[in-house]
């Protein structure tokens, strides 16, 4: 099961304005090392999800993960074949909206080397590139 809100005010957004960076959520909170994006775009519940699960498969239930991210933003879709009109589409899926400079991901509990790795297999998953960003004076 994809990550989705378990209940909204509205039950189709629209689209919204996509530029900018990250104002908030663009520094380490939690972890020692951070998964930053470079670049903007929808991340859907399932590219979250599969991420999740390489990075905590990386690290064989070792140190802790954190999910700095979660998928607000509705993306409707009309069925295949229909004609124009009659109004929106239903609900298809939920994306997070990312913008250059968000952490995706914080990590704590693990050497550098085994992160950069877990993080590099994760960054993989996700439709745009994200680096490592470690906090200062961190065990290196």
């Amino acid at each position: 099961m994809a990550l989705a809100p378990a209940r909204t005010k509205y039950r189709k957004t629209q689209k919204g304005s996509r530029k900018g960076n990250a104002k908030r959520g663009n520094t380490l909170a939690f972890g020692e090392f951070g998964l930053q994006s470079l670049s903007r775009g929808p991340m859907t519940g399932r590219q979250i999800e599969a991420a999740r699960v390489t990075i905590n498969r990386h690290l064989k239930r070792k140190g802790k993960v954190w999910i700095r991210v979660f998928p607000h933003k509705s993306v409707t879709a009309k069925p295949a074949e229909v004609r124009m009109g009659s109004g929106k589409g239903s609900v298809d899926h939920y994306v997070a909206q990312i913008k250059p400079g968000a952490i995706l991901f914080e990590l704590s509990g693990v050497p550098l080397t085994l992160a950069k790795e877990a993080f590099c297999l994760a960054d993989a998953k996700l439709p745009f590139r994200c680096r490592l960003i470690v906090r200062e004076g961190a065990a290196q």
